[in-house]
């Protein structure tokens, strides 16, 4: 792996050695410009006076006046965007609790070295920033909180689009397809992420717009991705709030044929993270579709209401496995043994297994070793726009 010799680096460790050690094995990768702070209070004192903030942080958990733990907290809180390298000798499974907690204060976990740290470890995580960087999402930071009246006229112009993930088959590396995720391309404040409006659209119980806009861009995407040779399916995230409207699968079947595209090139994703209020409309339209040739799969598996409830109620053809789970399953025994078991629950029903979260290549061989069918992730690729996935599909052929 080439490590760009420009990236700037963060070592917070209190140990005076090895933070020394952790330099000494930075410079052998080629990195030079490389900060360093004994406590989290310190290294947040250096990020502030930096010229150029570090993109990657490595951090140590037990140290004085300010710990690991507080630092990342901060971290999260400034929302800085930089990439984080936990380093603890720490049992595995508060590392793991740990790692957790870092994706609930919103840092981005590259993942864990248990000390002493090792030259091919470091290698490894670093690959995962420096593959996540060579085609950056243009996600630009979120703008103050906007009006429902905003909103709404930004889906009347068509100002929102679909961002494009990739989907691997992990027993070939094939691009299989991609999932569409909505981003908002505002004339004053560049690219939008979701966040930013998708709670107010369901809070006004109107996400129905914005779901038929993607349905649309999408499909238009997926049927050139297959008139210039590749065999791909397409991704939609469906909000439960839509299917209490009985009308909902003929309209979906209307606008995804109207498109071009034919419905078996098309998964609807529906989040288990809400509860299914309305079972009885909900299960007509689901079966419906079902029926009209779209695939299903259950998202975020794992952290809603009633999973095995609603595997056994919907036809699923897909089980997708919460990131929660996924990202540093390598290294967290519980997270493994919910992974495997989810696997192995949708081996014995007969659905595809999508990993989302994947973002180190020991992640990926964990995956793969324990039987999934489907990677999604940051270690593949971040989102794409249209032309960049095809692209990216063009290259990933071409390597294969």
């Amino acid at each position: 792996m080439t490590i760009n010799p420009k990236t700037v680096m963060l070592i917070a460790e209190d140990h005076d050695f090895q933070r020394r050690t952790l330099v000494r094995i930075l410079h052998g990768l080629g990195i030079v410009d490389i900060l360093e702070a004994a406590n989290g209070r310190e290294a947040l004192e250096v990020i502030r006076s930096a010229p150029k903030p570090p993109e990657v942080v490595l951090s140590d958990l037990d140290m004085p006046e300010m710990d690991g733990m507080a630092f990342i907290r901060h971290l999260g809180e400034a929302k800085q965007g930089m990439d984080i390298i936990i380093i603890s000798a720490l049992d595995p499974v508060l590392l793991g609790s740990v790692a957790k907690m870092a994706d609930a204060y919103g840092v981005h976990l590259l993942g864990i070295i248990e000390k002493p740290v090792t030259r091919a470890r470091l290698m490894q995580l670093l690959a995962g920033h420096h593959a996540a960087g060579h085609a950056p999402e243009p996600v630009r930071p979120v703008p103050p909180a906007f009006g429902w009246q905003e909103i709404r006229a930004g889906i009347a112009n068509r100002e929102f689009e679909p961002f494009f993930q990739p989907k691997i088959e992990m027993a070939s590396g094939r691009v299989i397809g991609a999932e569409a995720l909505a981003r908002w391309r505002h004339p004053v404040h560049g690219v939008v992420a979701p966040y930013a409006f998708i709670l107010e659209m369901e809070r006004h119980k109107d996400i129905d717009a914005l779901t038929f806009l993607m349905l649309e861009k999408a499909a238009h995407a997926c049927r050139d991705w297959i008139a210039a040779g590749f065999d791909t399916t397409v991704s939609v995230n469906l909000s439960l709030i839509s299917l209490a409207d009985i009308s909902l699968a003929g309209r979906i079947t209307a606008c995804v044929k109207s498109a071009g595209l034919e419905p078996k090139r098309m998964v609807l994703e529906i989040t288990e993270t809400a509860a299914m209020t309305e079972l009885a409309p909900a299960l007509e339209n689901l079966t419906r579709l079902r029926m009209h040739g779209f695939g299903l799969s259950i998202d975020d598996y794992g952290t809603g209401f009633a999973s095995l409830q609603q595997l056994a109620r919907v036809p699923f053809t897909e089980l997708k496995i919460d990131q929660g789970f996924v990202t540093g399953c390598a290294q967290s025994r519980a997270a493994y043994v919910i992974v495997e078991a989810s696997i192995a629950l949708a081996r014995g029903l007969g659905l595809k297994t999508v990993a989302e979260g994947i973002e180190t290549e020991e992640d990926w061989d964990t995956l793969k070793a324990a039987g999934c069918d489907v990677a999604q992730g940051y270690f593949i690729a971040r989102p794409h726009e249209e032309d960049a996935f095809l692209e990216f599909c063009r290259k990933r052929a071409g390597s294969a």
